[in-house]
């Protein structure tokens, strides 16, 4: 879901406690003094914008460009690697994955049932501080991870570097899911247990607290503050901003394209946008969880049935697609710099696609129900695999099997139009179902990003509601303006900030491993000797 790289590529049961008085309106509770500043800011956003937008654009743009050059340059500095160019921090974050595979002894592979066991409840013990559930946390961070670019940068990168970028994309994926587990390990175990009930977790946590324990109490504040900011400035962008703004560009193709009623009305289509994402947010992530842990599983399932439907109604490639994944990776006759240009740009799509090692979805899992930190990393393996291996991979087989040609490798076509040909050539009737799941995808994406940023900045301020209220305000402007104006250097600076995260979170998990692995060994100890049981087999 990445701005920058695709353009290169082409709850307890506590009630919230809140000093307001609560206005009851059809059955749902709303804040008053949330909903007006936010149809306030909206207002105002509706009146003004329209007719300004072009001048906005350009003014900011001129401001921020040098900045944000020159902020990108470092984060993704390239070094030349055999004829390829390999970003610094994209060697960082595959690193990390690479090591915590070897480290936990390929515990990706090892844990995956066990996994699925905790995901449905078996161990899952009533009366456990947390707020949700495990499965209503994974399909919050699921889906801060699957939005639109999940659908449309795999076939960038396919008709840049032909199939065999699929593998090492796969590959990548796999890795990503050992670093997922270590972060959302340190994630649950110093994480902050609120007065209300409620949790504060994430990177900001365990880099403090865990850093602390280590004797580098020094370094690890000053590293959690840098990523409390940068994960507040990368909100606005890469989770709200440009998912909001490529959806509006999916209800227009929806309504009837250029002609469409909405074409030139992004100011009406981000108003409502904002006010829905302000109805779900101001409940804190119980309300978020509720919504995504319902939209996950159905924009998944329609997906995945969709994607498999066409691969079956093009049966006869399928054998030449798998062949071509393989032969191509180590072989490609697709771009310059042979095979490791292929796996640098499958690589690359991987870590955009999961973000593992950014650790913006430990934020999401620290608020689980549980008293065992080592559970919501088994469950948060799944997390790479959903996102990377199934849904991207799937892509690439429906690209694959339907429209890719040979030729069209290095011309970089538009993503999301190469993939609605991909499905529009074998069910004429899908362009628009397909375009609606991709609006799902940024409206989920939106929801979790605005809990992450949200955790980044009360971390910064402090707890409090009246801290709350005006981030969910500021956070529900940036989704309208997302919309009505095209800010590219403001997106691509809060992109960089999010994967610059990488440095500081990568860092405190290489401190912490021999912590996540201890309480690994002393989890699987308990769980073999039945200290820890399986109530559904009770």
């Amino acid at each position: 879901m990445n701005h920058t790289i695709e353009r290169s590529l082409r709850s307890t049961t506590k009630k919230p406690v809140w000093t307001q008085k609560r206005l009851k309106l059809k059955g749902s509770r709303i804040y008053p003094a949330f909903i007006s500043k936010l149809l306030t800011v909206l207002l105002f956003s509706v009146v003004s914008l329209p007719s300004a937008a072009a001048g906005i654009d350009a003014t900011i743009n001129a401001v921020m460009r040098p900045i944000t050059n020159a902020v990108a340059s470092f984060i993704f500095f390239e070094v030349n690697v055999f004829g390829s160019q390999l970003p610094l921090i994209i060697l960082w974050l595959i690193g990390a994955s690479v090591f915590f595979t070897f480290y936990f002894k390929f515990l990706n592979l090892r844990g995956f049932k066990h996994a699925f066991h905790l995901l449905r409840g078996d161990y899952s013990k009533p009366g456990n501080a947390g707020e949700l559930t495990h499965f209503q946390a994974l399909a919050t961070a699921v889906s801060g991870t699957v939005g639109i670019g999940n659908i449309s940068s795999v076939a960038i990168v396919i008709s840049i570097g032909g199939p065999g970028a699929t593998f090492w994309l796969m590959l990548a994926g796999f890795l990503g899911m050992s670093t997922k587990f270590a972060e959302c390990v340190v994630g649950v175990k110093y994480r902050k247990i609120n007065p209300d009930g409620s949790i504060s977790g994430g990177p900001m946590y365990y880099l403090e607290q865990g850093l602390k324990e280590r004797n580098l109490a020094w370094l690890g504040k000053p590293m959690a503050y840098f990523y409390a900011l940068s994960i507040v400035i990368g909100c606005m962008g890469i989770g709200n901003m440009f998912q909001s703004n490529q959806a509006f560009e999916q209800f227009v193709v929806v309504t009837g394209g250029s002609s469409s009623f909405f074409a030139d009305k992004g100011w009406l289509f981000g108003g409502s946008l904002a006010a829905i994402v302000g109805i779900v947010i101001i409940g804190g992530i119980k309300s978020i969880a509720r919504v995504t842990s319902k939209l996950v599983p159905f924009m998944a399932v329609t997906y995945i049935i969709g994607s498999l439907l066409v691969i079956f109604l093009n049966a006869e490639r399928v054998p030449w697609a798998v062949s071509a994944i393989f032969i191509e990776a180590f072989n490609p006759a697709a771009i310059g710099g042979g095979m490791l240009g292929v796996m640098i740009m499958g690589f690359q799509r991987a870590v955009f696609s999961n973000e593992a090692g950014i650790g913006s979805a430990a934020i999401a899992h620290s608020t689980v129900k549980t008293d065992e930190p080592v559970t919501e990393g088994f469950v948060a393996l799944l997390e790479p695999f959903i996102d990377t291996v199934v849904i991207c991979t799937l892509t690439a087989l429906v690209i694959l099997t339907t429209v890719y040609e040979p030729e069209m490798a290095g011309n970089g076509m538009q993503g999301i139009e190469l993939t609605s040909q991909a499905f529009g050539n074998t069910l004429s009737w899908s362009t628009v179902p397909l375009s609606i799941i991709a609006i799902l995808f940024a409206f989920s994406t939106i929801l979790s990003w605005s809990y992450y940023g949200l955790k980044g900045w009360t971390y910064l301020l402090g707890e409090s509601k009246k801290a709350e209220t005006v981030f969910k305000t500021i956070f529900c402007s940036f989704a309208a303006l997302g919309c009505m104006i095209q800010l590219d250097a403001v997106l691509e600076f809060s992109d960089a900030l999010v994967f610059v995260i990488a440095l500081p979170n990568i860092l405190g998990l290489y401190i912490l491993a021999p912590i996540i692995k201890r309480e690994l060994k002393s989890y699987q100890a308990r769980l073999k000797t039945g200290e820890i049981p399986n109530l559904r087999a009770q």
